[in-house]
């Protein structure tokens, strides 16, 4: 099924690179996906079944809404941050611990950990995170964790889990 779930994906994605639907776009899509799908089918996130549950396309829109919005109020943290005469900052690794069970909602929750400006994932082990973090300004592991991760890991609970 993941096989199947794996090639269609990628023949969506040949489709909307190419923007035509020619009979030789159609062939080489075909190939093309075939052939990705050969070779890396088995990485591909198991249980695909669930995503054919429409609840889940609507917490991915409010994921991404929320994941937009919150890189942009990072933006403006770290501009101030860099542009204040005395640059209050605080850098440190913080240690995660991360709830979600599945591995690909994992990865993308480093993935948008790492994109949103102040913050970068530095490892992943297990169920946990360690994160570098721009202004690290509290000791407690509860409180910065929620910080650092709880705004996308409730959400990618609703979409991977």
């Amino acid at each position: 099924m993941k096989y199947i779930a794996y090639f269609i994906l990628c023949l969506i994605i040949w489709f909307l690179l190419t923007a035509r639907i020619y009979l030789e776009n159609i062939v080489a899509g075909i190939l093309v996906a075939g052939i990705t799908t050969l070779f890396f089918g088995r990485y591909f996130i198991e249980g695909v079944g669930k995503f054919l549950e429409p609840k889940r396309y609507f917490w991915l829109l409010v994921y991404l809404i929320m994941f937009i919005w919150e890189c942009i109020k990072a933006n403006f943290d770290v501009a101030y941050r860099v542009l204040h005469p005395a640059m209050p900052i605080r850098p440190g690794i913080v240690k995660v611990n991360v709830t979600i069970r599945s591995e690909f909602g994992k990865a993308i929750l480093a993935n948008s950990i790492t994109m949103t400006p102040g913050t970068i994932s530095v490892d992943l082990i297990g169920d946990t995170l360690y994160v570098h973090w721009i202004n690290v300004f509290t000791d407690d592991p509860g409180k910065y964790s929620r910080i650092v991760s709880g705004r996308f890991e409730n959400l990618l609970k609703k979409i991977f889990d």
